[in-house]
This record gives C-alpha cells, sequence and structure tokens, in this order.
C-alpha cells in the first residue's frame, strides 16, 4: 500500500504539473531516497511543514521541531511532536486542526463510516471518485481501486473525518501567508520556543528518567599523545 500511495502522488504530479492552468504555479514533486543531506536542503526552504497523522497514532516526530527551529510554520493534528511544540510555542501560533485522542476514541466507540463522509462532502466525493476512475491513471483505470477500498472500508486512520477541518485550516494558512510581517512574527514566536526540543536537554533528561544517571563533574583526561 505504501508503494501504491506513493505511486499516486507521483500520477497527481504528472497531472498537475502538465495542467495548463495551474501547471505554471503550482508543481507537485516526490523527493526520492530521502536522508539527512537533503533534508538539510528541504527544511530551511520550507514555509509549512504538514504533520497531519490522526491524533493518537504518531509516537514521535522530531522532524517536526526541525522544521519548527528552522522557521517553518506547523499544519496539523494534535498528536505526536506537535502536542510539544504547541505547549511551546502555544497553539495559537501552530496551524492546529482534526480530532483530539478523545475525539477519535469516540468515535470508535459510535463506530466510524468513511462513507458518511464521502456522500456528505462534494469536494471529497469527486477527489475518491476521480481515484476510482482512473483520472489519475488513464492507461490503468483500476490502478487505484486497492487505496480507495482501503478508505472506504479498512481506514484505520479515519482520513475522512479531519478532512473538513483540515480544508478550513488551510484556508487560515492561505490567508495569513498574505500578511508576511503576521506571518513572520508567528515564525519568530516558533522559533523562540523551540529550545526545549535541543539535543542536550533530550538526552539529561532521558539519562535521568529512563537510565536513572544524574551529571557528573568527573573530567575525563586527554589521552597521553606521547603513549602507543
Amino acid at each position: 500500500m505504501a508503494k501504491m500511495i506513493i505511486k499516486l502522488v507521483t500520477s497527481i504530479g504528472d497531472v498537475v504539473n502538465q495542467d495548463p492552468a495551474v501547471g505554471d504555479r503550482l508543481k507537485v514533486v516526490f523527493l526520492e531516497n530521502y536522508r539527512v543531506s537533503l533534508a538539510e536542503k528541504v527544511i530551511p526552504a520550507a514555509d509549512l511543514s504538514e504533520q497531519i497523522s490522526t491524533a493518537g497514532t504518531e509516537a514521535s516526530g522530531t522532524g517536526n521541531m526541525k522544521f519548527m527551529l528552522n522557521g517553518a510554520l506547523t499544519i496539523g493534528t494534535m498528536d505526536g511532536a506537535n502536542v510539544e511544540m504547541a505547549e511551546e510555542a502555544g497553539e495559537e501560533n501552530l496551524f492546529i486542526f482534526g480530532m483530539r485522542v478523545e475525539d477519535v476514541e469516540a468515535l470508535d466507540r459510535q463506530g466510524y463510516r468513511a462513507r458518511d463522509y464521502y456522500e456528505r462532502l462534494p469536494e471529497l466525493r469527486q477527489a475518491v471518485d476521480q481515484l476510482s476512475s482512473g483520472f489519475f491513471s488513464p492507461r490503468q483505470p483500476d490502478l487505484f481501486r486497492d487505496i480507495v477500498n482501503m478508505l472506504m472500508n479498512h481506514d484505520r486512520f479515519k482520513v475522512f473525518a479531519d478532512y473538513e477541518d483540515y480544508v478550513k485550516c488551510q484556508e487560515k494558512v492561505s490567508a495569513l501567508y498574505k500578511d508576511p510581517r503576521e506571518w513572520t512574527r508567528m515564525v519568530i514566536r516558533n522559533v523562540a520556543g523551540a529550545g526545549k526540543f535541543s539535543s542536550d536537554r533530550t538526552i539529561a533528561q532521558y539519562a535521568r528518567e529512563i537510565w536513572g544517571a544524574e551529571p557528573t563533574r568527573h573530567v575525563i583526561p586527554p589521552p597521553d599523545e606521547g603513549r602507543q
């Protein structure tokens, strides 16, 4: 499924990038072999970081913090590292959307039905229908049917439940981006709130809370350069 999702991203890119109306204004790019050397280029260049895992499903996410420290604002759910970032910078300085953990648990008890959202939200329905009809894969119309089946019948992440709020939150992002001064203020507040996420603090906390080790004043002398 993961490889099929990557295929979907590249197929959407083929359509968007060649579209005569938006092709010269909007590009979809999939970065292969994402690694530290590539992150060093991408992270400082980003304006917005999307961290959109369903609440309660992501254990952490230090990439979120790297974007935060390098001046990108975050649109995301209250999940993983986003929770800590909101605590430090203030939730008002992130673009938070979607269900909280208690909402997800309540939806589990109630029963999640993807079709309810599909039938109620025309834009969402159009996107799903494009996947199932072969709009993004005209030579293989059934190529993405498994993705549609997963979203409609077996989606443990409940993607559709957060869709409407995500779109509204992206509208807030667009509105703020048109105000460079206020956008910059929010960036500064994010960077200023990122101090807690230093490696020194993290290692010290892990040592104390997990390994029961405390800092020591003992200094290890340098090796004798004359010894072999």
